[in-house]
């Protein structure tokens, strides 16, 4: 039994109780030690819910334990960059929310900062976790779809139309959509494909959230809930990507419009989020077949979990803690990582130069 792997969680709101905290307990010999917040509040809440975990007051006082190995970073994006650097010269390894940072400088910081004090880590892309996705990724890296052509991804959801806090400031998020969803999306691009060479784009804000949702006043959006853009990959490839909180009548998570697909030479195959365990694959003269995930991409090896039980819309999640574990124990690179991470954000601000010069803008990593 590897020995045990002790965590910390910065920012314990909704996506550290929906991801992070379950998936720290698929780890093998993994403990959550301790967390804290900007919200002592929000900690008070957790510790009482979760049970056996410290408190601490900021996160300084939490990366000075001697006790905790490892960092989750879930905080509003503008903290990520500091906090990730300040974990780093503390000797944590340490895993991001994306977008990972504010901009495409901050992220080669971070990355910078965490390859001079040799910790391991990790962007948390999760989807690339999603079964249906790990296996596309096969099929694509196989050959089996020809040479890829084109590359398409759309990520539509029905917010409501009230105050969704920090994700809809600048200040505290940089982008609306284009960071919040999109982000994903470049990855699952740079995942399946490869590097981008150029885009053009356009983002548009439609609701202004200056309520919550008890109807009080709040500080008005400023932020993109629409965007689309398309792109040249460095291979040739075309790609086209569009995502918004504004499609009604496709739901909210798991259950959403979450579709990706590549078109090869030899082979189409389409990813749905809603149906994690299977894809649909059409081959050259023939339609569109559904294909079961096979056994070996329907979990990260290592896991606690049983594939194919508990929610198919969470339980994939988890996985990126075991894959974060698995880096950490053996001394190499998480996968996606840092680099990931500031490769999105190069293409992400790229796009923001496109729309605002509206022309193609070539991608700088």
């Amino acid at each position: 039994m590897n020995e045990e792997l002790r965590f910390g969680i910065i920012g314990v709101g909704g996506i550290a109780g929906y991801v992070h905290k379950p998936g720290i307990e698929t780890v093998p010999n993994g403990r959550l030690v301790a967390i804290t917040d900007s919200n002592q509040e929000q900690v008070a809440k957790r510790a009482q819910q979760w049970g056996g975990v410290r408190t601490h007051a900021n996160a300084t006082e939490l990366l000075a334990q001697n006790d905790i190995d490892a960092v989750i970073v879930a905080t509003p994006n503008f903290l990520h960059a500091p906090l990730a650097i300040e974990a780093a010269k503390a000797g944590k390894h340490v895993l991001v929310e994306k977008p990972i940072a504010m901009n495409h400088a901050e992220a080669k910081t971070m990355l910078a900062a965490a390859v001079e004090n040799d910790v391991r880590h990790q962007t948390a892309f999760t989807y690339r976790f999603v079964p249906a996705m790990r296996y596309l990724k096969h099929l694509v890296d196989r050959g089996d779809l020809g040479t890829p052509r084109h590359f398409r991804a759309q990520r539509f959801q029905e917010f409501t139309d009230y105050s969704v806090g920090w994700r809809q400031w600048k200040k505290t998020a940089g982008t609306g959509e284009l960071g919040d969803m999109a982000s994903h999306r470049i990855d699952f691009g740079h995942f399946l494909i490869g590097p981008i060479s150029n885009v053009c784009g356009a983002f548009k804000q439609f609701e202004m959230r200056d309520r919550d949702a008890a109807g009080n006043p709040v500080e008005p959006s400023d932020t993109d809930d629409w965007t689309a853009f398309i792109a040249e990959f460095k291979s040739g490839v075309t790609g086209v990507w569009e995502s918004t909180k504004l499609a009604k009548g496709h739901g909210f998570g798991g259950v959403s419009h979450d579709f990706c697909e590549v078109n090869g030479t030899e082979a189409s195959a389409i990813y749905e989020l809603k149906h994690p365990y299977r894809i649909l694959l059409g081959k050259k003269g023939g339609s569109f077949e559904e294909i079961p995930v096979p056994d070996e991409f329907m979990k990260v090896e290592g896991s606690t979990r049983v594939a194919g039980e508990g929610d198919p819309g969470a339980v994939w999640r988890y996985d990126q803690a075991v894959e974060f574990s698995k880096a950490i124990r053996a001394g190499r690179d998480c996968s996606p990582s840092f680099a990931d991470g500031a490769n999105c954000q190069a293409v992400m601000d790229a796009i923001l130069k496109a729309i605002e010069e509206r022309r193609w803008v070539e991608v700088d990593y």
